[in-house]
């Protein structure tokens, strides 16, 4: 392919990838941003790209969309500000800088941005730790969290270092969610049967509810059961009610008609009227408490991050539109900054919110500033409706929100079926979450990840290779113990990368191929899975070089890939393999083998070779 052909057919496929149904002129507006030095001066403020190309035919669906998700993020955002125990109304406050300023800065436009359980119950646990006590303590507390957590946002961006969504596996996130699920439901009992409980975990704290049950208030129990009825009643009878709306409209009438505070029903208390004010916490917090704090933030950062890239992914796949992880990091940055100086708490992709936004038709992120400015004008008009709100039905509208939002069964069956591994892992993080907490159950997390992702890298695959009689391909001899094999030969295949982690496990391959297998005079390496080596893994080839030299047996390494093979070769080994210590197939190494050991046929099988 000619250079300009070349050019021409990237330029074509670039347009073609990037292609977005929310602009007019896809091809032309990508071009316009490939041309000159390649650089869009508003990359970084994604807005004014849909702002620039918005069609009046998408307003309609925009606004429903925005309606729609106010009306679920309102209730459901005075449950988590309940979670993370402070003032109702900084809930939403929260959700109305993240409806707002996430489109401004994201390039997803289905993304609903906001508080949730998960986030909230690391922000609970965090004030646990740090002892804080107090409303107005807690609430600057965790609006300084908050902050932190979008600095380092910021911070990744920079660096970009959005690739850091992927550190936790699933099985670790959906463990510490589902442990997370449980400690809330578990704080939120007391509040249905109107009693106290205290604990330095869960399961105590638990064991502390029981022993209260004597105190119960049964007119608080007869709320909160009518409660947990209707809210799980309605998600399984009529899923497309917004069951929060309901239970919370259905709270306040039954407040006022009923007179459930005399009744010893206890309220929320007094929602003020008005918008939020910009306010930078009280530093003095962070000098006392940083270490919790800086923990904290990163495990709000991994969780976050890590819905929210998946969830913006799977929109852009929907509608045909590209995403970009390092300005996604910029956005949850700007959110969770613009969260923290209204002494909010911290925001992240809702999927329930944002499932609902491309469901009810939204086109673009005016639809998430639609339901910004509708919690606005909620706090500027309707706040103070919400102070007869009964604690009981708040506490059932935070169990069902956890329990549907948190709690993923049909995934903890699936990692059981699939894999046990990742089965055992998730179950180790609900015990670390439930026995030592929701914020050390994050670092029990990422320690989990840490070392199965280091056991995964330093233990590659390396199995041995026979050949197919028919397609005369090589594969695996275990799954195939009838492929063909060849006097005096082992094929191996190292499945993974050769560096400083991997590179001893090779060796003690080679060895144990070479000092047990009868007779041997030949190995061949198929380097077909190695994309990558280290200063560490060439030498460790030298050493590997030398030893089966020692033992009488030739080495011959078989499709390595050029990366690798600049590697090797400005270290000197292909230079001491010499021309025929390297091939662009296995067959090709084989045939050599066979050739220089005065064989004439390469398709004879050997059954008596050593199958290890």
């Amino acid at each position: 392919m000619s250079w300009e052909l070349w050019k021409t057919h990237s330029l074509t496929r670039r347009t073609r990838l990037t292609e977005d149904p929310a602009s007019p002129h896809p091809a032309k507006d990508n071009v316009q941003r490939d041309g000159a030095d390649g650089r869009d001066r508003w990359r970084f403020v994604p807005i004014v790209g849909w702002i620039r190309s918005y069609q009046r035919s998408w307003l309609r669906g925009d606004l429903i969309a925005g309606l729609a998700v106010a009306a679920l993020i309102v209730p459901k955002n005075l449950g988590y500000a309940g979670i993370a125990g402070i003032p109702l109304q900084n809930g939403l406050y929260a959700a109305a800088a993240g409806a707002i300023l996430y489109p401004i800065f994201g390039t997803s436009r289905q993304i609903s941005t906001g508080p949730s359980s998960g986030l909230a119950a690391v922000a609970a646990s965090a004030v646990a730790v740090a002892g804080i006590t107090g409303t107005d303590d807690i609430a600057s507390f965790v609006a300084l969290m908050t902050l932190a957590s979008g600095a380092l946002f910021l911070v990744l961006a920079v660096l970009r270092m959005g690739w850091i969504a992927q550190f936790l596996s699933r099985a670790v996130v959906t463990g510490f969610l589902f442990g997370a699920a449980i400690d809330v439901v578990i704080g939120e009992l007391p509040k249905l049967t109107g009693t106290e409980a205290s604990g330095s975990n869960s399961l105590r704290e638990l064991g502390s509810w029981f022993r209260t049950l004597d105190d119960t208030q049964w007119a608080t129990v007869v709320v909160g059961a009518a409660a947990l009825v209707v809210a799980f009643g309605l998600r399984f009878i009529a899923p497309a009610i917004p069951g929060a709306l309901v239970l919370v409209v259905g709270g306040l009438l039954a407040s006022r008609l009923f007179d459930l505070a005399a009744r010893g029903v206890a309220l929320v208390g007094d929602i003020p009227r008005g918008l939020p004010t910009f306010e930078v916490p009280d530093t003095q917090v962070l000098g006392d408490h940083a270490g919790t704090v800086a923990v904290a933030a990163v495990a709000l950062v991994l969780i976050g991050f890590s819905q929210t890239a998946g969830d913006s992914r799977t929109f852009a796949a929907r509608h045909r539109y590209r995403i970009d992880i390092n300005q996604e990091s910029v956005a949850q940055g700007m959110a969770n900054v613009g969260a923290g100086l209204v002494q909010g708490m911290p925001v992240s992709t809702s999927l329930s919110a944002s499932s609902l936004n491309d469901h009810t038709g939204a086109r673009t992120g005016l639809a998430s500033i639609s339901s910004g400015v509708i919690v606005l004008l909620t706090l500027l008009f309707l706040a103070p409706l919400f102070s007869d709100l009964p604690k009981p039905v708040l506490a059932a509208l935070i169990i069902e929100a956890v329990v549907m939002g948190m709690m993923d069964v049909p995934e903890m069956r699936r990692l059981l079926r699939v894999q046990p591994f990742d089965f055992w892992i998730a179950v180790a993080a609900i015990a670390g979450t439930l026995l030592l907490g929701v914020l050390a159950g994050v670092m029990v997390g990422i320690a989990l990840s840490l070392i199965w992702l280091i056991s995964v890298a330093t233990r590659p695959p390396m199995p041995v290779l026979g050949r197919d009689p028919e397609t005369r391909y090589f594969r695996e001899l275990d799954e195939n113990p009838g492929d063909e094999q060849f006097p005096g030969l082992v094929v191996l295949r190292l499945d993974g990368g050769l560096f400083f982690a991997t590179s001893d496990a090779l060796e003690d391959r080679v060895r144990e191929v070479a000092l047990s297998t009868p007779e041997i005079r030949g190995i061949v390496l198929d380097f077909v899975a190695v994309d990558f080596i280290d200063s560490q893994g060439s030498a460790k080839m030298h050493e590997i070089l030398a030893l089966t030299e020692q033992a009488g047996v030739t080495l011959r390494l078989a499709r390595v890939k050029p990366a690798v093979r600049d590697v090797l070769r400005r270290d000197g080994l292909l230079e001491r393999l010499g021309h025929e210590g390297s091939y662009l197939s296995v067959a090709q190494a084989v045939e050599a083998h066979v050739s220089s050991s005065g064989g004439d046929e390469l398709g004879r099988a050997a059954p008596d070779v050593d199958q290890r």
